[in-house]
């Protein structure tokens, strides 16, 4: 087709921008010098069985369009064709009219803890088990060395504990935090404490179930909300319900063919079992299995009694390998019990589109998840920051912005680095991906953390202004580094914060909450020159500039009649007249 142009992002050719409710109408236009017969728009849902097609009409010279109307959710994908004609595929979410994002969240800041590395309440707690290991120094690098017998067993701990967070919310309320997410707090025998143990008792080196309740009640008090780790796809080996060695009795799926938990789990003719990506100590449950379900999500159990003691909702881990319909039965429980809980997906990839194991998820349709973590943010920031290439920037911002529903967008987790990646200031400067052993050498030298430095402020600005809620993992803002797990997971460093970085993470939470347009506001791309990024955040009430300069030129930019003006390697947030 001659001359043929649409584009799903320009406003003239789709009307409304991005995801729409279910019963909404969508106005499509194209160009095209000429077309052979009907041009037709033809949608197919790739999460349901529905087709539409529609004819374009001419609006004007070189202009067709036609009026959709919406009434399944799913993922639509579309194309434009004639006899001779069809042109690329555009995708529009279409998501439950009722969908409604949990209050308290939107515009707020969100704080990643790995429970055992963050702060010691009082005396570091006894060993009740006796097979754990401590650091006696603070400043240790993790172990990572497989030990005699060949194996990396994560059984060192420093001692971090609930008291510990508790005793440090000042410190997070003073930083602007609205929202703790905590990396695994049950009990478990490792220090990640993945290995699921015991899904109603607290880890007895992190407190018990009243220093969990007093935590969530302290951070009530000060605006804080304290998010779970939920780890459903697998357990522990060592584990209440599996028992592989004997530590909880005679019962337990791996001993007692009858234990009321066998059915959780998939043994093969020789004793065999499936495992979590072939880990003998992770092995996988069964998220169909009836009674599974039923200890989860039923009435009294895991979900409801960690919601009573207090928790504000829940991370899932490894989302793309719970089913579509146990996510949704895990989200009517929370909701039942408190409509404001968020539930947080682990999804690597553009959740609007993800497929795993051949079947595309209904993740973002308003039945399943609140929140996913966004990764797809992560590597448009930290591959902007490290390359000042703003084109690749853009093109992994908007397709998130387009196809994530509205209620969705604003709660998106947006962080710099987790437990499963490099700390962002190793990431940003650090090149090279080594082995365990070359990952343990590696610390940034004067010059390269005075970059470093510099660099991260860059991505922290990004990182607060575009939408979603930003989530800072422990110590990035105050100056840790480390690569991969377990360098990335060091004991927090609070006799060497950089306040460099910490005062500017606080004066961005400060903007941020002075604007409501972070909340809900819509992102405008404002044009700029090669090596900066720059757009509005803008509702009914205020608009917001965020300019940031990552070339070796200072940048003039014009907004509305106003002249901006960003030197090399800095970043501006400006209000807009």
């Amino acid at each position: 087709m001659n001359g043929f142009y649409f584009d799903s992002s320009d406003i003239f050719c789709k009307s409304p921008f991005g995801a729409i409710e279910r019963g909404g109408t969508v106005e499509f236009r194209v160009k095209c010098d000429s077309f052979i017969g009907r041009i037709c728009l033809i949608a197919d849902n790739l999460t349901g069985d529905g087709r539409i097609v529609a004819e374009l009409s001419r609006y004007a010279d070189g202009v067709y369009g036609c009026s959709v109307y919406f009434v399944e959710t799913g993922l639509w994908q579309y194309v434009f064709t004639d006899d001779t004609f069809e042109s690329d595929c555009f995708r529009v979410t279409v998501y439950d009219e009722n969908y409604r994002q949990p209050r308290g969240f939107a515009g707020g800041i969100m704080y990643q803890i790995f429970p055992d590395r963050f702060n010691i309440g009082g005396e570091r707690l006894p060993d009740p088990f006796g097979d754990r290991r401590f650091h006696n120094n603070l400043s240790d690098v993790p172990n990572f060395r497989p030990d005699a017998d060949g194996i990396l067993r994560n059984n060192d701990y420093f001692g971090g504990n609930l008291k510990g967070i508790e005793q440090k919310l000042d410190y997070l309320y003073d930083l602007g935090i609205g929202a703790i997410y905590l990396n695994p707090i049950f009990e478990s025998h490792s220090n990640h404490r993945y290995d699921t143990a015991d899904y109603l008792k607290i880890d007895p080196l992190l407190g018990d179930e009243g220093n969990l309740r007093s935590l969530c009640a302290k951070a009530a008090e000060k605006g804080i909300k304290i998010i779970a780790d939920g780890v459903f796809s697998h357990t522990g080996a060592d584990s209440i319900y599996f028992n592989r060695y004997h530590r909880y009795g005679a019962d337990g799926a791996f001993v007692n063919p009858d234990s009321r938990y066998a059915e959780w789990y998939s043994f093969d003719e020789s004793g065999g079992y499936r495992s979590w990506w072939g880990f003998e100590n992770l092995p996988e449950v069964d998220e169909k299995s009836e009674s599974f379900i039923e200890f989860i999500c039923g009435e009294g159990g895991v979900l409801e009694h960690w919601l009573d003691v207090g928790v504000g909702g829940f991370r899932l881990d490894v989302a793309d390998e719970l089913p579509d319909e146990f996510i949704a039965e895990i989200r009517s429980t929370i909701k039942r019990k408190n409509p404001d809980a968020l539930l947080i997906g682990e999804v690597w990839e553009d959740a609007s589109d993800k497929i795993s194991y051949g079947v595309r998820r209904r993740y973002l349709l308003g039945d399943e998840l609140d929140s996913v973590m966004n990764y797809p943010f992560r590597d448009a920031i930290i591959g902007f920051v490290k390359t000042a290439d703003d084109r690749t920037f853009w093109q992994k911002i908007m397709p998130i912005i387009e196809h994530y529903p509205k209620p969705m967008t604003d709660v998106m987790m947006n962080m710099l680095s987790t437990h499963d990646t490099a700390r962002v200031i190793t990431a940003l400067v650090s090149d090279g991906d080594g082995d365990r052993e070359w990952q343990s050498r590696q610390h940034l030298d004067r010059d390269e953390y005075l970059r470093g430095v510099e660099l991260v402020k860059l991505a922290f600005a990004l990182c607060f202004t575009l939408p979603g809620m930003p989530c800072i993992y422990y110590g990035d803002e105050a100056g840790m580094q480390g690569w991969k797990d377990p360098f990335n997971r060091g004991f927090f460093c609070w006799n060497d914060i950089d306040e460099n970085i910490r005062d500017f993470v606080k004066e961005l939470s400060r903007i941020r909450r002075s604007y409501s347009a972070f909340a809900d506001g819509e992102l405008v791309r404002i044009e700029a020159d090669d090596g900066c990024v720059a757009y509005l955040r803008r509702n009914a009430d205020s608009a917001v500039l965020t300019a940031v300069n990552r070339s070796q030129s200072t940048v003039r930019i014009n907004v509305g009649g106003q002249i901006f003006d960003i030197p090399p390697w800095r970043s501006l947030i400006e209000t807009i007249l």
